[in-house]
């Protein structure tokens, strides 16, 4: 729903399985995540029979199904993807994609590092060039992975924006306010005295995040609760609006939130979103070697 509010272009929707890449318009770049839950079973063979591991194997499986295999492969995943599993799950997919033909560059980044937005949220990024395996062995100066060596990772930024850049300027709904009727409240008021610090209820006492960085935003939110990053404002102590968590992801003020949908899912699709400006600076990057 979101998604058609806000572009126009082709959708496919249902099953990944279901999806046949002969059916497809061939791309330059194919992007994506895959859940890393699916791999705690010991052994990647047994931890990739979970259906939310298969989905790794289904992009491949595109891969290989199109008409043309993409020039590069942009993916994504958590933190430490790298050491799931001991690493074997991060073995298992690098072996993989170089099979297909594929360098491979890698590395954890942090949004707050690249760009302007105060967010801590580090997520390991894989970029894949077509047709150069091993090209780190062949010192061929003229290959994609060459050049892109020299821009990646990009440089980091100098600053961030403060955490009230980020909140609305109109009035927030009353729903959103934590008041004395809560069961915390004697706590949000002992330990949120800055109204530059973002805030995180943890069961029984209040975290502040001292860097004055936004917590990273998770899909959790949108589970209920006190998931959501809590800021004091002159009006008392509220939690973040969805507006507001999308802002903390570097989403436009053009891109609209469906009036219909609940906040909960707004909640999770923030969560569960990537960091737009860092996704922009490693496309552009992409598109330079290109």
């Amino acid at each position: 729903i979101t998604y058609r509010e806000n572009f126009s272009h082709t959708l496919h929707e249902g099953d990944i399985k279901l999806l046949n890449g002969k059916d497809l318009q061939p791309v330059d770049v194919l992007c994506g995540g895959f859940p890393c839950q699916a791999f705690s079973i010991a052994g990647y063979r047994k931890g990739f029979e979970d259906d939310r591991g298969n989905i790794f194997f289904e992009i491949i499986r595109l891969v290989n199904e199109l008409e043309t295999m993409p020039k590069v492969l942009f993916l994504e995943n958590v933190k430490n993807f790298k050491t799931h599993d001991k690493g074997n799950t991060f073995k298992t997919v690098l072996q993989i994609i170089n099979d297909l033909g594929y360098s491979v560059f890698h590395d954890v980044l942090n949004t707050c590092d690249y760009t302007s937005i105060p967010q801590n949220r580090e997520r390991t990024f894989l970029i894949c060039f077509r047709d150069e395996y091993n090209w780190e062995f062949s010192g061929d100066e003229n290959s994609m992975s060459h050049r892109f060596s020299t821009v990646f990772p990009p440089k980091k930024s100098s600053s961030n924006r403060p955490v009230r850049a980020f909140l609305e300027k109109k009035p927030v709904s009353e729903n959103f306010y934590y008041r004395e009727d809560k069961y915390m409240y004697k706590e949000l008021v002992q330990t949120m005295t800055s109204d530059d610090t973002l805030y995180q209820w943890r069961r029984q006492y209040v975290r502040e995040n001292k860097s004055n960085r936004c917590p990273t935003l998770t899909a959790n939110m949108g589970t209920g609760g006190h998931n959501v990053p809590l800021i004091r404002t002159n009006d008392g102590f509220r939690k973040l609006t969805p507006r507001e968590c999308f802002n903390f992801q570097g989403f436009p003020k053009s891109f609209k939130l469906p009036k219909d949908l609940a906040n909960s899912h707004l909640y999770k699709q923030s969560g569960n979103s990537v960091s737009v400006p860092l996704i922009a600076l490693l496309a552009k990057a992409i598109r330079q070697v290109l």
